[in-house]
Protein backbone atom coordinates (compact mmCIF):
# COMPACT_ATOMS: atom_id res chain seq x y z
CA UNK A 1 0.00 0.00 0.00
CA UNK A 2 1.31 3.27 -0.85
CA UNK A 3 2.12 6.23 1.72
CA UNK A 4 -0.72 8.51 0.80
CA UNK A 5 -3.06 5.30 1.28
CA UNK A 6 -1.62 4.21 4.44
CA UNK A 7 -2.23 7.74 5.60
CA UNK A 8 -5.72 8.19 4.48
CA UNK A 9 -6.80 4.85 6.28
CA UNK A 10 -5.45 5.93 9.60
CA UNK A 11 -6.64 9.57 8.87
CA UNK A 12 -10.70 7.27 8.55
CA UNK A 13 -10.62 4.55 11.18
CA UNK A 14 -11.85 7.09 14.41
CA UNK A 15 -14.38 8.00 12.31
CA UNK A 16 -15.71 4.80 11.53
CA UNK A 17 -15.54 3.76 14.84
CA UNK A 18 -17.53 6.30 15.70
CA UNK A 19 -21.56 4.48 14.98
CA UNK A 20 -20.20 1.43 16.64
CA UNK A 21 -19.20 3.16 20.29
CA UNK A 22 -22.41 4.96 19.84
CA UNK A 23 -24.81 1.42 19.06
CA UNK A 24 -22.96 0.51 22.24
CA UNK A 25 -23.92 2.40 24.48
CA UNK A 26 -27.74 1.90 23.48
CA UNK A 27 -30.16 -0.13 25.69
CA UNK A 28 -30.17 -3.48 24.32
CA UNK A 29 -34.19 -3.25 23.48
CA UNK A 30 -34.00 0.70 22.33
CA UNK A 31 -35.64 0.78 18.76
CA UNK A 32 -38.17 3.36 17.23
CA UNK A 33 -41.41 4.44 18.44
CA UNK A 34 -43.39 3.24 22.04
CA UNK A 35 -40.15 1.63 23.05
CA UNK A 36 -38.41 4.74 23.17
CA UNK A 37 -41.28 6.56 25.35
CA UNK A 38 -41.43 6.29 29.07
CA UNK A 39 -43.07 3.03 30.67
CA UNK A 40 -46.73 3.50 30.50
CA UNK A 41 -48.98 1.86 33.72
CA UNK A 42 -51.61 -1.06 32.61
CA UNK A 43 -55.28 -0.39 32.63
CA UNK A 44 -56.96 -1.59 35.81
CA UNK A 45 -58.23 -5.24 36.03
CA UNK A 46 -61.95 -4.72 34.97
CA UNK A 47 -64.41 -4.47 38.41
CA UNK A 48 -66.61 -7.29 39.20
CA UNK A 49 -69.74 -7.68 37.66
CA UNK A 50 -72.72 -5.83 39.39
CA UNK A 51 -75.68 -8.99 39.95
CA UNK A 52 -77.80 -6.38 41.23
CA UNK A 53 -80.23 -7.28 38.57
CA UNK A 54 -80.18 -11.08 38.78
CA UNK A 55 -80.75 -10.81 42.34
CA UNK A 56 -84.00 -8.76 41.81
CA UNK A 57 -85.38 -11.17 39.64
CA UNK A 58 -84.49 -13.74 42.18
CA UNK A 59 -86.48 -12.43 44.67
CA UNK A 60 -89.28 -11.67 42.58
CA UNK A 61 -89.65 -15.16 40.76
CA UNK A 62 -87.71 -17.44 43.26
CA UNK A 63 -90.02 -18.92 46.60
CA UNK A 64 -88.32 -19.53 50.04
CA UNK A 65 -88.14 -23.06 48.80
CA UNK A 66 -86.06 -22.83 45.78
CA UNK A 67 -88.84 -23.11 43.11
CA UNK A 68 -88.54 -20.88 40.29
CA UNK A 69 -92.05 -18.96 38.43
CA UNK A 70 -90.36 -19.90 34.90
CA UNK A 71 -93.38 -17.95 33.27
CA UNK A 72 -92.04 -14.64 35.45
CA UNK A 73 -88.92 -15.34 34.37
CA UNK A 74 -90.24 -15.24 31.07
CA UNK A 75 -92.30 -12.15 31.68
CA UNK A 76 -89.01 -10.08 32.44
CA UNK A 77 -86.69 -12.08 29.17
CA UNK A 78 -85.02 -8.60 28.46
CA UNK A 79 -83.88 -8.13 31.98
CA UNK A 80 -82.65 -11.15 32.12
CA UNK A 81 -80.96 -11.23 28.96
CA UNK A 82 -79.52 -7.77 30.13
CA UNK A 83 -77.86 -9.65 33.03
CA UNK A 84 -76.66 -12.73 30.66
CA UNK A 85 -74.74 -9.97 28.71
CA UNK A 86 -73.19 -8.70 31.43
CA UNK A 87 -71.86 -11.96 32.42
CA UNK A 88 -70.86 -12.56 28.71
CA UNK A 89 -68.74 -9.45 28.22
CA UNK A 90 -67.32 -9.55 31.70
CA UNK A 91 -65.37 -12.56 32.47
CA UNK A 92 -63.17 -12.65 35.61
CA UNK A 93 -59.92 -10.93 35.87
CA UNK A 94 -57.04 -11.88 37.45
CA UNK A 95 -57.43 -8.94 39.77
CA UNK A 96 -60.76 -10.14 41.10
CA UNK A 97 -60.26 -11.90 44.73
CA UNK A 98 -61.33 -15.90 44.79
CA UNK A 99 -64.58 -15.13 46.37
CA UNK A 100 -65.72 -12.29 43.68
CA UNK A 101 -64.27 -15.20 41.10
CA UNK A 102 -66.53 -17.63 42.61
CA UNK A 103 -69.74 -15.53 43.05
CA UNK A 104 -69.51 -14.97 39.46
CA UNK A 105 -68.91 -18.49 38.32
CA UNK A 106 -71.63 -19.74 40.50
CA UNK A 107 -74.35 -17.08 39.72
CA UNK A 108 -73.08 -17.80 35.51
CA UNK A 109 -74.27 -21.67 35.85
CA UNK A 110 -77.08 -21.26 37.81
CA UNK A 111 -78.22 -18.15 35.25
CA UNK A 112 -77.72 -19.75 32.77
CA UNK A 113 -79.10 -22.96 33.29
CA UNK A 114 -82.35 -20.57 34.16
CA UNK A 115 -81.92 -19.35 30.33
CA UNK A 116 -81.69 -23.12 28.94
CA UNK A 117 -84.69 -24.13 30.80
CA UNK A 118 -86.52 -20.85 29.23
CA UNK A 119 -85.30 -21.21 25.66
CA UNK A 120 -87.39 -25.34 25.79
CA UNK A 121 -90.11 -24.00 28.43
CA UNK A 122 -92.55 -26.01 29.05
CA UNK A 123 -91.13 -29.11 30.11
CA UNK A 124 -91.26 -31.37 32.73
CA UNK A 125 -87.47 -31.79 33.29
CA UNK A 126 -84.01 -30.81 31.92
CA UNK A 127 -82.92 -33.96 30.79
CA UNK A 128 -86.23 -33.83 28.12
CA UNK A 129 -83.44 -31.69 26.36
CA UNK A 130 -81.51 -32.85 23.86
CA UNK A 131 -80.37 -36.50 22.24
CA UNK A 132 -82.98 -38.98 24.15
CA UNK A 133 -79.79 -41.18 24.33
CA UNK A 134 -77.56 -39.06 26.56
CA UNK A 135 -73.56 -39.91 26.73
CA UNK A 136 -72.35 -38.48 29.34
CA UNK A 137 -70.06 -34.79 28.64
CA UNK A 138 -70.86 -34.99 25.15
CA UNK A 139 -75.25 -35.13 24.44
CA UNK A 140 -76.38 -34.21 28.06
CA UNK A 141 -77.98 -30.69 28.29
CA UNK A 142 -74.88 -29.80 30.24
CA UNK A 143 -72.29 -30.24 27.78
CA UNK A 144 -74.28 -28.03 25.14
CA UNK A 145 -72.04 -25.28 24.43
CA UNK A 146 -75.38 -22.53 24.13
CA UNK A 147 -73.38 -19.45 25.28
CA UNK A 148 -70.25 -16.98 25.58
CA UNK A 149 -68.31 -15.90 28.38
CA UNK A 150 -64.89 -13.38 26.86
CA UNK A 151 -65.47 -14.37 23.80
CA UNK A 152 -65.37 -18.43 24.19
CA UNK A 153 -68.31 -20.64 23.63
CA UNK A 154 -68.82 -22.44 26.97
CA UNK A 155 -70.81 -25.16 28.32
CA UNK A 156 -72.72 -26.01 31.93
CA UNK A 157 -70.08 -28.77 32.40
CA UNK A 158 -67.23 -26.57 31.70
CA UNK A 159 -68.19 -24.23 34.42
CA UNK A 160 -68.42 -27.06 37.05
CA UNK A 161 -65.95 -28.99 35.91
CA UNK A 162 -63.28 -27.16 33.86
CA UNK A 163 -63.26 -23.88 36.49
CA UNK A 164 -65.14 -24.24 40.24
CA UNK A 165 -63.97 -28.19 41.09
CA UNK A 166 -60.40 -27.76 39.22
CA UNK A 167 -59.36 -24.18 40.20
CA UNK A 168 -61.02 -23.41 43.38
CA UNK A 169 -60.94 -27.06 44.91
CA UNK A 170 -64.31 -26.01 47.22
CA UNK A 171 -66.78 -28.87 47.22
CA UNK A 172 -69.10 -26.93 48.90
CA UNK A 173 -70.03 -25.77 45.28
CA UNK A 174 -72.20 -28.66 45.38
CA UNK A 175 -74.50 -27.21 47.53
CA UNK A 176 -75.11 -23.94 45.15
CA UNK A 177 -75.41 -25.03 41.40
CA UNK A 178 -78.90 -26.02 40.89
CA UNK A 179 -79.38 -28.26 38.48
CA UNK A 180 -83.07 -26.92 37.79
CA UNK A 181 -84.39 -30.21 39.48
CA UNK A 182 -86.82 -31.14 42.33
CA UNK A 183 -83.15 -33.38 44.16
CA UNK A 184 -80.96 -30.53 43.62
CA UNK A 185 -80.33 -27.71 46.38
CA UNK A 186 -82.51 -25.44 46.63
CA UNK A 187 -81.99 -21.91 44.15
CA UNK A 188 -81.77 -19.00 46.63
CA UNK A 189 -83.85 -15.82 46.28
CA UNK A 190 -80.73 -13.71 45.96
CA UNK A 191 -77.09 -13.72 44.23
CA UNK A 192 -74.13 -14.67 45.39
CA UNK A 193 -71.51 -12.25 46.40
CA UNK A 194 -68.04 -12.24 47.68
CA UNK A 195 -69.14 -10.38 50.77
CA UNK A 196 -71.32 -13.23 51.82
CA UNK A 197 -69.82 -16.43 49.93
CA UNK A 198 -68.27 -18.24 52.68
CA UNK A 199 -71.85 -17.60 54.90
CA UNK A 200 -74.00 -18.49 51.93
CA UNK A 201 -72.41 -21.82 51.16
CA UNK A 202 -72.51 -22.76 54.59
CA UNK A 203 -76.05 -21.86 54.76
CA UNK A 204 -76.98 -23.67 51.67
CA UNK A 205 -74.97 -27.07 53.10
CA UNK A 206 -77.31 -26.73 56.05
CA UNK A 207 -80.43 -26.20 54.43
CA UNK A 208 -79.64 -28.91 52.28
CA UNK A 209 -78.32 -31.81 54.18
CA UNK A 210 -81.70 -31.26 56.75
CA UNK A 211 -83.53 -31.20 54.23
CA UNK A 212 -85.71 -34.63 54.52
CA UNK A 213 -86.51 -35.21 50.96
CA UNK A 214 -83.20 -34.56 50.13
CA UNK A 215 -81.17 -36.11 52.76
CA UNK A 216 -81.97 -38.73 55.88
CA UNK A 217 -79.31 -38.67 58.40
CA UNK A 218 -79.17 -41.12 61.16
CA UNK A 219 -76.60 -42.15 63.46
CA UNK A 220 -76.25 -45.73 62.54
CA UNK A 221 -78.15 -45.25 58.72
CA UNK A 222 -77.95 -42.53 56.36
CA UNK A 223 -79.55 -41.89 53.10
CA UNK A 224 -78.07 -39.21 51.61
CA UNK A 225 -78.25 -37.67 48.07
CA UNK A 226 -76.28 -38.94 45.20
CA UNK A 227 -73.98 -35.61 45.21
CA UNK A 228 -72.19 -37.50 47.68
CA UNK A 229 -71.69 -40.90 45.25
CA UNK A 230 -71.24 -38.76 42.11
CA UNK A 231 -68.71 -36.44 43.58
CA UNK A 232 -67.37 -38.49 46.43
CA UNK A 233 -63.62 -37.83 45.41
CA UNK A 234 -64.37 -34.06 46.07
CA UNK A 235 -65.60 -35.28 49.35
CA UNK A 236 -62.69 -36.94 50.64
CA UNK A 237 -60.08 -34.39 49.72
CA UNK A 238 -58.05 -32.90 52.41
CA UNK A 239 -58.75 -35.38 54.91
CA UNK A 240 -62.27 -34.83 54.98
CA UNK A 241 -64.81 -37.75 54.14
CA UNK A 242 -68.76 -37.76 53.53
CA UNK A 243 -69.46 -38.46 57.16
CA UNK A 244 -67.52 -35.18 58.21
CA UNK A 245 -68.97 -33.02 55.73
CA UNK A 246 -72.35 -34.29 56.13
CA UNK A 247 -72.16 -33.42 60.08
CA UNK A 248 -70.65 -30.27 59.47
CA UNK A 249 -74.32 -28.88 58.54
CA UNK A 250 -76.66 -32.05 60.37
CA UNK A 251 -78.61 -31.70 62.93
CA UNK A 252 -78.26 -34.88 63.73
CA UNK A 253 -74.78 -36.94 63.26
CA UNK A 254 -73.99 -39.84 61.62
CA UNK A 255 -71.22 -42.37 62.99
CA UNK A 256 -67.97 -42.76 60.58
CA UNK A 257 -69.17 -46.39 60.09
CA UNK A 258 -72.55 -45.59 59.65
CA UNK A 259 -74.46 -47.79 56.33
CA UNK A 260 -74.55 -45.40 54.02
CA UNK A 261 -76.96 -45.58 50.72
CA UNK A 262 -78.28 -43.30 48.42
CA UNK A 263 -82.00 -41.92 47.64
CA UNK A 264 -83.33 -41.66 43.94
CA UNK A 265 -82.55 -38.29 42.33
CA UNK A 266 -86.07 -36.75 41.53
CA UNK A 267 -85.32 -35.02 37.88
CA UNK A 268 -88.33 -32.98 37.57
CA UNK A 269 -88.71 -29.57 37.18
CA UNK A 270 -87.96 -27.43 40.26
CA UNK A 271 -90.80 -24.81 39.05
CA UNK A 272 -93.87 -23.74 41.00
Amino acid sequence: MSAPMKNLTKSLLPLLALPLLAASLLPCHAGPGPAAHPARSLPAAPTPVDHGTYERLLKKHVNEKGLVSYVGFKADEKEFNQYLASLSKNPPAAGWSKPEQMAYWINAYNAYTLRLILDHYPLQSIKDIGSKIQIPFVTTPWAAKFFSIGGQKMSLDHIEHNILRKQFDDPRIHFALVCASISCPRLRPEAYTAARLNQQLDDQGRDFLNNKAKNQVGKTQAQLSKYFDWYKSDWEKNGQSVAKWVNRYSATKMNDNAQVSYLDYNWNLNKQ
